[in-house]
């Protein structure tokens, strides 16, 4: 199991949205650079960051800032978000982003998938972010006519081994992750990092039950309802375990 605690950044500030909807904005800091630095000192390995002007607009918004948190810090860094052209690919990489994920071009331009396996391998990820069983895309606000399960079988056939796991109608909301929409993609035989819902410790030790990879702590970790380093000793506690 993997903590990667979450960055969301809008506008140059740290955010929480509510299933998605930028209407429904928490900003929690007016520095993702010290915010990054922050959950690096409470024990993160690793960091998940999401370019949420980029994904709205389709191409990355926030390189300066995400340049800046990579050279402050010493942890790897996951990055979504505006990522549809194999250029930016190769740009956020040669930035020293560790992880690219990829959502609306894994759907709407496969070809930019297929060269980002081809030149990247298995630090590239694919973003599954559900809707009524349907994948959401150009930062959640189309829908695709692509179910869930019908989108891992497609990506995992083209040589994609984790994706990232999001039910949007959890995420932001506290509720708990969807269990049994992460087993059903699991059994299709990807690697998945859970994001969305996540409120208690316990919700990651029902995750690690279930064989999920690793699991993106975003809102929980603002609010206090779950302390990282916390978590962190979860984490490795369930490494042990193994």
């Amino acid at each position: 199991m993997v903590i990667f605690p979450a960055i969301d950044i809008l506008n140059s500030q740290v955010v929480s949205l509510k299933n998605g909807d930028t209407n429904k904005c928490t900003v929690y800091s007016d520095n993702p650079i010290e915010t990054a630095l922050h959950w690096e000192d409470e024990g993160a390995e690793h960091l998940h960051i999401v370019d949420l002007n980029g994904a709205l607009c389709g191409q990355p918004m926030n390189v300066d800032i995400i340049r800046d948190i990579i050279e402050v810090i010493d942890i790897p860094i996951s990055l979504g978000g505006g990522l549809r052209a194999l250029s930016d690919i190769r740009s956020v990489f040669n930035m020293g982003v560790a992880q690219v994920v990829l959502g609306t071009s894994a759907i709407n331009k496969p070809e930019v998938l297929q060269s980002a396996l081809k030149e990247f391998g298995e630090a590239i990820c694919v973003s599954i972010d559900a809707k009524n069983n349907r994948v959401a895309i150009k930062g959640w606000v189309e829908m695709s006519d692509v179910s869930v399960l019908e989108f891992a079988q497609a990506v995992k056939d083209m040589g994609v081994k984790r994706v990232v796991c999001t039910d949007i109608a959890r995420d932001g909301m506290l509720v708990g992750p969807n269990v049994v929409m992460l087993k059903e993609i699991s059994n299709i035989g990807l690697d998945i990092i859970c994001a969305g819902g996540i409120k208690s410790l316990d919700d990651i030790v029902k995750l690690k039950k279930i064989d999920i990879f690793g699991a993106i702590i975003g809102t929980a970790i603002y609010t206090g309802d779950i302390l990282l380093p916390e978590a962190i000793d979860l984490q490795q506690e369930l490494r042990q375990a193994k």
